[in-house]
């Protein structure tokens, strides 16, 4: 259900009416926009929720840094360092000392 607020006149002749979602059992409304009425004509300006915009922004953020982090876990970036490399590695650095 949609709430119309009192009309309100600015300085320059306009008019301003609220706009607003009703809310349920208690709860408050929430803005969703407001007219502008001048002699030109009116206009309708959305209202916009910021804190929803950051939420999105917050959970793309940790979202990609869990990815990113179980794709390291995964397969890490660094060279494989189990015993047979290590000990295939010390064998190459003695037989190029031996040259």
């Amino acid at each position: 259900m949609m709430v119309f607020g009192e009309p309100y006149e600015a300085s320059n002749g306009s008019v301003i009416i609220t706009v607003s979602r009703g809310g349920r059992r208690g709860c408050p409304g929430r803005a969703i926009g407001i007219y502008t009425v001048t002699a030109a004509g009116a206009t309708w300006t959305p209202a916009m929720d910021a804190s929803r915009h950051a939420m999105i922004g917050v959970c793309t953020g940790l979202l990609a840094a869990l990815i990113s982090t179980l794709a390291v876990l995964h397969r890490p970036p660094w060279p494989e360092m189990t015993e047979r490399v290590m000990l295939a590695l010390a064998e190459a650095r003695i037989a190029e000392r031996r040259r």
